[in-house]
């Protein structure tokens, strides 16, 4: 392997590893998005579970 593909290959972990970092951060944005949105729902009376395991059923009907 020549240093000119060494270096292709360094340069190119060094960009995935700074990607997916980006990624976890957003996925950690959207998941207290998430919890603020469950937790105003549940102050407002929704059972959450509930509407959770309808939208798996709903979700299994449509697989068949």
């Amino acid at each position: 392997m020549t240093s000119e593909q060494i270096g292709f290959h360094k340069g190119a972990l060094s960009t995935l590893f700074a990607e997916r970092n980006e990624l976890v951060k957003l996925i950690s944005i959207v998941d207290a998005f998430i919890q603020a949105h469950i937790k105003s729902l549940e102050k407002l009376g929704v059972d959450i579970k509930a509407e959770i395991e309808k939208a798996q059923k709903e979700a299994a009907k449509k697989k068949k």
